[in-house]
């Protein structure tokens, strides 16, 4: 039957993770891999696969290409690898936290460039997403031939709230090792357990789980059951135990010293394999998921414990819901562990009922067997192969440069790393040399601050990140006077202020940075001194007159209403800044002139951003147009008649009737208008912003009036700025900050423009 099933197939390539790396779909590729291998032995089955950390993994042969999950440019390498190879068909399989990008959106552009059928099983599908996991899974079905779901209710959530046509939707169980159907006795003895009720839970620890609810319900079942084991199987998940250690194993552990349970509760630290899996499961009287959301559409830990034929107590989350309906297991409420402890003792106390219920789950498990699973997966791989052979895609429609990503740097922190010590970073170099002469700035700290924080999104393996964010952001806390609150502006060496009071500009700028960390920090506690920061420094910024410390602060308030919507207060100061800006273009600017000053000096397009996002914070559409139309005179008068950005030079600036300085030309120049550009395309959806945006990050790449890159690919920094017969050797923080804003700006800018394109195309 599974040789028929294989039909023409010749070679299937998997797109996913693969052990040894410690994480589910690690396990289920992998098994799924040597499954469809042993049932199709004619046909080559190879796995493209994801590393999360510098070094990667020692793999097996079968693992044939590997991607640094964070590096954009890897997946179309990877892209143009599968395509020399021909794969009949790829198979993916996704979870959002495995791929690069906000949401795992690298991954899109990477399959929108596969010439071959693509067959998508979704480990996730969220009732409630947000909108990037939306576009990512509607990517994700446009582009798929079909979509694999491993329960029902994944179905109905795909119809209704993604809008997926029923036939590109398959149903596949989870597979499962074929077992026989044994007395938990005979397993006793391999973890001394011997004469004891034995309950279980296994799968890695992290604080989702709900093992503090299981915990207590055991106190209550050894008052009962004086010599029942509760064994807790499983290491702690690799990026739990990165970001936070093992701090909640720990408190775990101290749960049951507390309780006295210690005789009673037994943690196994440890990633075990199949084999040794079976026998703990083997082992074990009830098995127990108290998981605490409902939001798990598929769990390969419940599916292995049904197939083993095991009595099974969860909480209600979908998957349990589903696959424990008819009698063939017990649910409790989240978090409930009295609940829990009433059935465990009830089912301890009644062998027949117990017995009942461990043969329903078995009779189900049959048909989810890894043997039985490959069959299915091996039809559905044939068939379409078939359908492509039959209606050939037009590679020019999908495979063409739009969707690809440009060969852009990685974001390299090095440079970033020697300009900063252990008070922040240093404000001037002489050439790559920090110049401690000149100390510290605030607003480099600013700006260096959302780099981190930034970054550390997009390299999650890299902990410097959360390091350097850490310490400017207690930079910042430094420079901050709870009485004015105002910040100070410039730090000596020796660490004194040397102007005690910042100009309006840094302090918009320091306001900037909180409001990115609010945004965007995973760190509880960067997020909440930032918060209070930005709360207490935004209310004097109602009074001031520079349009860009305006602007700044804006976008500060708009950033923070993100996250907290209803902060009415911060919508209220929103208002008030955005209408002051609003109000000083409509009373300066002229037809040949719309601009709210008299002249164009630095940092110019952060003006129009700030209007353009509070336009849209407040739906007020008279803000974004005024944003626009100042935006879109900048574009034009810095765009050279050569085609490349030539922003206003510091030398002279751009009088009002007079003429535009070329040089020195400097790198906040370039980034400001990138940033300005993807906020207006991300409002208009036009192409010509993300066009514009493009032209001024070539500035720092060689498409500028010299011909030559301000990036040091060697250093990882940028150069100072472009003089009218050289460029400024020095590599200063300004710039460098700037150089990686940009960098991590264009990476978000390709993101956006691919998954537009990505929407906006039907397979076939």
């Amino acid at each position: 039957m599974a040789t028929g099933a294989a039909g023409h197939l010749r070679r299937v390539i998997f797109i996913g993770n693969y052990l040894p790396r410690q994480c589910g779909i690690a396990t289920f590729t992998t098994d799924l891999c040597e499954h469809l291998a042993a049932a199709a032995p004619s046909v080559r089955f190879d796995a493209v696969v994801m590393n999360d950390r510098e070094d990667g993994y020692p793999y097996p042969e079968r693992v044939c290409f590997e991607i640094a999950d964070g590096r954009r440019h890897e997946y179309d390498i990877a892209a143009d690898f599968i395509n020399l190879h021909r794969p009949d068909v790829v198979c993916v399989q996704h979870e959002y936290g495995i791929f690069g990008g906000k949401c795992g959106r690298y991954l899109l552009p990477m399959l929108h460039q596969l010439q071959a059928p693509i067959v998508t099983t979704l480990h996730t599908v969220l009732r409630e997403p947000d909108p990037d996991q939306k576009k990512v899974l509607c990517g994700l079905a446009a582009v798929s031939d079909r979509l694999v779901v491993m329960s029902h209710r994944a179905e109905e959530f795909l119809q209704s709230v993604y809008g997926v046509p029923r036939e590109k939707i398959h149903f596949i169980h989870h597979g499962i090792p074929d077992t026989p159907f044994v007395d938990p006795n005979y397993f006793k003895d391999r973890f001394r357990a011997e004469g004891r009720p034995v309950v279980l839970t296994f799968g890695l620890l992290s604080p989702n789980k709900g093992i503090e609810v299981a915990i207590d319900a055991i106190a209550e079942v050894v008052r009962v059951f004086p010599k029942v084991l509760y064994l807790v199987l499983g290491a702690t998940h690799p990026h739990v135990k990165r970001s936070e250690g093992e701090q909640y194993r720990h408190s775990l552990v101290r749960k049951v010293r507390e309780a006295g349970l210690t005789g009673h509760v037994q943690f196994v630290d440890r990633f075990v394999d199949t084999e040794e899996l079976c026998e703990y499961l083997g082992g074990a009287d009830i098995y127990v998921t108290p998981y605490r959301s409902e939001a798990q559409i598929t769990s390969g830990t419940l599916a292995y414990a049904m197939g083993m034929g095991k009595a099974v107590i969860s909480t209600p989350y979908w998957y349990a819901q589903e696959l424990l309906a008819e009698g063939r297991g017990r649910l409790f409420p989240f978090g409930d562990s009295r609940a829990l402890a009433g059935i465990l003792i009830e089912l301890l106390r009644d062998d027949v009922a117990l017995h009942a219920m461990r043969k329903r789950a078995y009779a189900l498990g049959r048909s989810m067997t890894w043997p039985r699973v490959a069959e299915e997966y091996l039809r559905l791989f044939e068939e379409v192969r078939a359908e492509r052979s039959r209606a050939p895609m037009r590679i020019g429609a999908v495979n063409s440069e739009e969707h690809r990503f440009e060969d852009l740097p990685d974001v390299n922190p090095s440079h970033l790393v020697t300009l900063t010590d252990s008070t922040g970073v240093v404000q001037h170099a002489q050439f790559s040399v920090p110049d401690y002469r000149h100390g510290y700035s605030t607003d480099d700290q600013a700006r260096a601050l959302v780099v981190a924080v930034k970054a550390a999104r997009v390299q999650t393996e890299q902990t410097v990140w959360s390091e350097l964010a850490g310490r400017y952001l207690a930079f910042l806390l430094y420079a901050f006077d709870g009485e004015s609150r105002r910040f100070g502006n410039f730090l000596t060496y020796q660490r004194t202020w040397a102007k005690p009071v910042a100009t309006e500009d840094v302090h918009g700028q320091a306001l900037w940075a909180l409001a990115h960390v609010v945004n965007l920090s995973n760190h509880p506690g960067h997020r909440d001194l930032a918060a209070h920061l930005l709360e207490r420094g935004l209310p004097p910024t109602t009074a001031f007159s520079s349009p860009r410390a305006i602007a700044f602060s804006a976008l500060a308030a708009q950033l923070y209403l993100r996250r907290y919507t209803g902060a009415s207060q911060v919508r209220g100061m929103l208002d008030v800044l955005a209408r002051r800006l609003l109000l000083q273009f409509e009373q300066n600017a002229g037809e040949d002139w719309p601009w709210l000053e008299d002249s164009l000096t630095y940092a110019n397009a952060r003006i129009p951003h700030g209007l353009i996002e509070a336009g849209q914070a407040l739906a007020n559409p008279a803000m974004v147009e005024w944003g626009l139309k100042a935006l879109g005179w900048l574009e034009t008068i810095q765009w050279s008649d050569r085609g490349w950005f030539a922003p206003v030079g510091s030398n002279g600036w751009y009088p009002r009737g007079g003429s535009m300085a070329r040089f020195d030309q400097q790198p906040i120049e370039a980034f400001t208008m990138l940033d300005a550009c993807l906020a207006a395309y991300r409002v208009t959806h036009e192409p010509r912003w993300a066009a514009a945006g493009r032209r001024a990050f070539q500035w720092f790449l060689g498409e500028n009036d010299l011909g030559v890159p301000l990036y040091d690919y060697a250093t990882g920094a940028c150069f100072d700025g472009l003089h009218p017969d050289r460029v400024n050797r020095n590599q200063g923080a300004e710039s460098t900050i700037c150089w990686l804003l940009s960098l991590l700006l264009m990476y978000e800018l390709q993101e956006e423009v691919t998954v537009e394109a990505q929407l906006s195309f039907s397979p076939g």
